[in-house]
């Protein structure tokens, strides 16, 4: 029943493609082999690979129709009854192994999504063209419809307008024949640019085959300029769509025009390698907005993440307040009397509070947008406060820490976001920490020193006596994904850069036997805080 049904579905969609099929071999049967189905450009198999890859072995008998209507309708049966079923049973089961050998090698995903599915699409098509091309012109030949002598040049057309037809024209097919390909596609073709791609184009063929009867086409390199615009700004989508474009103007141009000295084969050779660049063109911005996308998905979640943490450490003071406050509420009422006592308290309670939900806003927005709320910050305040959020840590794994403020650094002031500051030291002494987790007792060292530079800078160092950073690795360091860790993301050095460059500064790592890390700003002017 089920077999039934799937074969009752498959009539319209059968009867449509055989129609499409035969439009498209009508349209394109140029140049023919001794009226032959030998031409130097045939897209209908690509229609008939999509829909192979679409419905299966179901689509053979609707393609074996479909090619043998074509030789009676559209080249008038020049081999006889025999040869003709005879050819359209072997095109049938030699497309239908070029199109299975697709389905198997892309079950699941898309062939024109990557480079490599390109590379393999591209494999198969070529070898699987060149063994139907030997097996067709030989099947003819034993009929003697192809001299020995023409032997060589029929299975070269024949390969050459299979190949081309499929390369050219079995992108654009496939992309037409799912909802979101033609969703994607639609969306190219309503950009403004598209109109212009395609005057470009006009203008090309126009100066390539101006003079069609004499055309040499030594000016082809032209018609790459539309292409690689399309593909460069439109991706593959965009680049299938010119491709096609492009082929099927030259097609209809010899067609038309009679000119019949032109090496077809030739142009239809360069027709594919161009659509290759292009194909290839187009994966490759693809591939590098997809990585953009991930990118900056990953950075969101490593946004977060440093979110979480810094409001892990900024709401423990206000949390750990308003936690003693309420203790104090509790035994205000227990022993009553004291109204003005709770009031107060339930004041601070509230301040408390109201700074929580500063802290959350203003993390909040930094990671949002980027906005920052300068204020006045000690430096050595800030390296003392970030340091003892570390106490435990550093105990518990038994790290010496040494603090080394210059008495030129002591009073030092920036005018900074204290919430991004306190996230980059955090991150360093971190970091830090687990590179000297390796080294053994007594020799896991870290020094935090503050200097005041020429220019009114402030240079804060943290040192460290793990293994440092090599060359190779500082200058790849502040990329992402690059970590000296084997469970770290590599994302938090570089937000990390990010604050330190949004307030003026720059945070780089020096190549040495231990770890040094150098965290520059610009500090406030000496007239600024009396110095």
């Amino acid at each position: 029943m089920r077999t039934l049904r799937d074969n009752t579905l498959l009539c319209g969609p059968a009867f449509a493609f055989i129609a499409l099929y035969l439009l498209l071999d009508w349209a394109t049967y140029l140049d023919p082999l001794h009226g032959l189905n030998i031409t130097p450009w045939n897209p209908d198999p690509a229609l008939g690979m999509v829909f192979w890859l679409r419905y299966g072995r179901r689509a053979a008998a609707p393609w074996f129709v479909a090619l043998l209507a074509g030789e009676v309708l559209v080249r008038g049966m020049p081999a006889g009854w025999a040869v003709t079923v005879l050819g359209a049973l072997w095109l049938t089961l030699a497309y239908g192994a070029i199109g299975e050998a697709l389905r198997r090698r892309f079950s699941g995903c898309d062939m024109f999504d990557n480079s490599h599915g390109l590379f393999a699409w591209v494999a198969i098509i070529v070898g699987g063209t060149v063994v139907n091309a030997l097996g067709y012109v030989s099947l003819l030949a034993a009929a003697g419809l192809v001299l020995p002598a023409e032997w060589t040049l029929a299975v070269w057309r024949f390969g050459v307008g299979d190949m081309v037809g499929l390369v050219v024209s079995m992108p654009l097919i496939w992309m037409l024949a799912s909802a979101p390909g033609r969703a994607r596609l639609r969306e190219r073709v309503l950009r403004w640019e598209t109109p212009a791609v395609l005057a470009l184009s006009v203008a090309v063929l126009w100066l390539v085959f101006g003079f069609i009867a004499g055309a040499e086409f030594k000016h082809f390199y032209f018609l790459f300029l539309p292409l690689i615009w399309a593909a460069s700004r439109q991706g593959v989508y965009g680049a299938a769509l010119i491709v096609f474009a492009l082929q099927a103007a030259v097609v209809a141009l010899l067609k038309w025009s009679g000119a019949a000295n032109i090496a077809v084969a030739e142009l239809q050779m360069l027709d594919a390698v161009m659509a290759l660049v292009g194909f290839f063109i187009g994966i490759a911005v693809d591939e590098r907005r997809q990585a953009a996308d991930d990118l900056k998905h990953t950075l969101r979640l490593a946004a977060a993440g440093e979110m979480a943490a810094a409001l892990a450490h900024e709401l423990n003071q206000p949390l750990t307040a308003l936690a003693a406050y309420g203790k104090a509420c509790e035994h205000l009422i227990e022993h009553g009397d004291r109204a003005d006592l709770l009031k107060g308290t339930i004041g601070r309670m509230v301040v408390e509070a109201g700074r929580a939900a500063d802290v959350v806003r203003r993390l909040r927005d930094f990671f949002r947008t980027g906005a920052m709320r300068l204020e006045t910050v000690d430096a050595a305040a800030l390296v003392s406060f970030i340091s003892q959020q570390f106490f435990d840590a550093l105990r518990e794994h038994g790290v010496e820490l040494a603090v080394d403020v210059g008495e030129t650094a002591a009073a030092l002031l920036l005018s900074a976001d204290r919430l991004q500051l306190e996230l980059v030291l955090r991150n360093l002494l971190a970091n830090a920490l687990d590179a000297v987790k390796t080294r053994p007792a007594g020799a896991r060292r870290i020094r935090i020193a503050l200097a005041r530079l020429d220019g009114e800078r402030l240079q804060l160092s943290v040192e460290d006596s793990g293994d440092g950073v090599s060359a190779a690795l500082a200058a790849r360091l502040f990329e992402p994904f690059v970590s000296s860790k084997a469970s770290g993301m590599g994302l938090g050095l570089v937000l990390s850069r990010a604050i330190a460059e949004a307030h003026g500064g720059q945070l780089r790592a020096e190549v040495a036997g231990h770890g040094i890390f150098r965290l520059t700003l610009p500090a406030l002017p000496a007239a600024a805080h009396g110095l």
